[in-house]
């Protein structure tokens, strides 16, 4: 299929276009929002600080209840959360959906369990020097971070904000 916008050929079951992130089949997938699909580093940011909030109240409370032996869910809780919320039918944690965003990968289909964990896990990676992986969502083209690229994934609005 050719893009309407940019007339570079894609996958024929690509929501997306590889080449400028236009919309391919706007009734079968999320919509583009006027000032293009890819999610701001401010937008990312916020849905980072709703799920933070979400991830530390359930691994608190679990952890307060069962005296300590809630660590185990401290240290695998986010990985989990995370990589089961991006690879659903959501593609998109808790913070995101709210926000109006979802996760894909290049090629605009939803991202699978073990790419969701590698771009969990690649996220360590854009930490590493002063956050400088995640600040660069707000410099890229594509306005993904060091762990996007490296996972080959994008986070684009999804059209319906919850």
């Amino acid at each position: 299929m050719l893009c309407p916008k940019c007339a570079q050929p894609n996958d024929d079951r690509a929501l997306y276009c590889q080449s400028c992130g236009n919309v391919l089949h706007p009734k079968a997938g999320p919509t583009a929002s006027p000032a293009g699909p890819y999610a701001g580093f401010w937008k990312r940011f916020a849905a980072f600080i709703i799920d933070l909030l979400i991830i530390h109240t359930a691994t608190g409370i679990l952890t307060a209840i069962t005296a300590g032996a809630g660590i185990v869910a401290v240290v695998f809780g986010p990985w989990i959360y995370e990589a089961w919320m991006l690879s659903s039918g959501w593609q998109a944690t808790v913070g995101k959906r709210a926000l109006g965003m979802v996760v894909t990968g290049l090629d605009g289909r939803r991202i699978s369990f073990a790419r969701a964990t590698g771009r969990h896990f690649a996220k360590y990676i854009s930490a590493l020097i002063l956050f400088i992986g995640f600040i660069m969502a707000a410099f890229t083209a594509k306005k993904q971070a060091l762990h996007d690229m490296i996972a080959e994934t994008l986070v684009i609005h999804s059209g319906t904000d919850v």
